[in-house]
Formats: C-alpha cells, sequence, structure tokens
C-alpha cells in the first residue's frame, strides 16, 4: 500500500481553508503531487527522502508555485498532461520533461499511481487513484482529487474556465471508483467519499434548480440571479456567486432548458 502524506501549506491569495495540500506519495523515492510553494513543513516532510515524479492535479497558481524550486531541488521528472504543456509552462516556468495522458498508469515500489480526467473546476483537471496491486480490479485505496471534492462547503466551479456540466459529470464518476479515501487539494481527507460527493452534486443540483427558478420568475441578468437564486448574503463573495451562476447558465442553455446570450437568460 502507498504512503500518503498531506501537507497543508499556506499560500496567497483567497483558497478555501487558506491552505492548499501538497502531497507526498511513497516512501523514498517518493512522488510530489501539488506543491503549491517552497514551504519549510514540506521542506522537512521531505528531509531523507528522494522526490523521482511532480505532478499537478491542474495549474492554478495555488497548485503549482513549488513545482519550480522542487524540480531543481531534486532533479525530479515533472510531468503535465498531454495536450496541457502551454498552461502547466505558463503557470509553473517551466517546461514539463514527460507529458501522460487519462487513463495512465504509472507503476511505483508499493502499489500503482493511475492520472484520470475530471475536468469541471478546470479543463485539464486530473485526479490520481492509488492502488496496492498492479493491474488490480479492486476499488481504489485513495484518490488525490485536487479541487474536484472538499469535506466541507463547495468547489467553486465559475465561468468562463469553468465547465458545470463536466463537473456533475465528473462527481458522478468519482462515485463510481468507490475509493475508501478521498484525498482534496484544500482542507482534511475525506473519510467517506460516497457521502462527500452526493453532497457535492445535491448541492449543485439545488443551485441550478435556485437559477432555473429565478430565470423563470423573471430574473434575466446574472446580478439579478444572484439575488435570487442565494440564500444568504453573498456579497462578499458576489463575484465568485455571479460567475457560478453563469456557469450553471452555460450548462442549462446546452441542455435546452434556457436561452442565454451571454447577458441575459430567459426561458
Amino acid at each position: 500500500m502507498l504512503e500518503v502524506t498531506r501537507v497543508p501549506l499556506s499560500v496567497p491569495g483567497p483558497v478555501p481553508t487558506g491552505r492548499t495540500n501538497a502531497y507526498i506519495i511513497g516512501d523514498d523515492p517518493a512522488v510530489l503531487v501539488d506543491p503549491a510553494t517552497r514551504d519549510s513543513r514540506l521542506e522537512n516532510a521531505l528531509s531523507n527522502r528522494t522526490v523521482e515524479h511532480i505532478f499537478v492535479t491542474h495549474c492554478h497558481p495555488d497548485h503549482v508555485g513549488g513545482v519550480a524550486t522542487y524540480a531543481e531541488t531534486f532533479g525530479a521528472t515533472v510531468w503535465a498532461r498531454a495536450g496541457r504543456e502551454s498552461p502547466f509552462t505558463e503557470a509553473t516556468g517551466i517546461e514539463p520533461d514527460k507529458r501522460f495522458a487519462p487513463g495512465e498508469t504509472i507503476s511505483l515500489e508499493g502499489g500503482t499511481f493511475e492520472c484520470i480526467d475530471a475536468p469541471g473546476h478546470t479543463p485539464g483537471h486530473v485526479v490520481f487513484a492509488l492502488r496496492g496491486v498492479a493491474g488490480s480490479s479492486a476499488p481504489p485505496a485513495a484518490i488525490l482529487v485536487g479541487d474536484c471534492a472538499i469535506a466541507d462547503g463547495s468547489v467553486a466551479v465559475t465561468a468562463p474556465e469553468g465547465d458545470m456540466r463536466a463537473y456533475l459529470s465528473t462527481l458522478r464518476r468519482l462515485r463510481t471508483h468507490d475509493a475508501q479515501r478521498l484525498y482534496p487539494g484544500h482542507g482534511p481527507a475525506i473519510e467517506a467519499p460516497r457521502e462527500a460527493l452526493e453532497r457535492l452534486l445535491a448541492h449543485r443540483l439545488e443551485r441550478e434548480r435556485r437559477v432555473l427558478a429565478a430565470v423563470d420568475d423573471g430574473a434575466a441578468s446574472p446580478e439579478a440571479i444572484v439575488d435570487v437564486a442565494y440564500e444568504k448574503d453573498v456579497s462578499h463573495v458576489f463575484d465568485l456567486a455571479r460567475a457560478t451562476v453563469v456557469a450553471h447558465l452555460e450548462k442549462l442553455a446546452v441542455e435546452g432548458a434556457l436561452t442565454w446570450d451571454g447577458t441575459r437568460a430567459t426561458v
């Protein structure tokens, strides 16, 4: 079984829980996932270890800020998702050494590391499933889910980058893996994956219902829809709420539930 070490790192800017989790997979050599920044806590956790590979779930700055530093420190092989090399290099400042495609499995001492497509939060988001035996059909012991899930609250899926339709599909696919544990990009490990994924899915579908009801009642602009579709005061995160509403409107328009011209919604 692959050992997983979670190291919460303080990062600049507003992020859930105020920290981003870096993960160390395996003992020595190890795989480093989402090194958000150079940090003494991560360096202490890596003392007496060699990092052989570096992966990221997605290219947001709060997940990749330490990639270049730790790649140089350890001489590690840096991986990027095939087809996403440009945003990876733009975010990290370095070019990847190797590319991986969703579905690819990398064998490590003690288990395997499988790359799984998981778009929604960002277009190229991936998650990593950990299994104890190569070729095993058993559910993964754990999945590193990046910003697909969180133990408390919800994940930001915001236009224009976020795709609500893809995100809901990702949640449903993650549910089918029946993992024993999820390791998110922010906050503690998720010990009851199915319940957490069901909660996140229900939250998004309820918000979608409220958005559609608001449009039904005559709200047309994203700003007007926010005022109706959110049951609590979101003035302190209004831009985030607005971008979330737009992501819902884009999904509903694709599915034919309403008409959205980029400015106003109608049914």
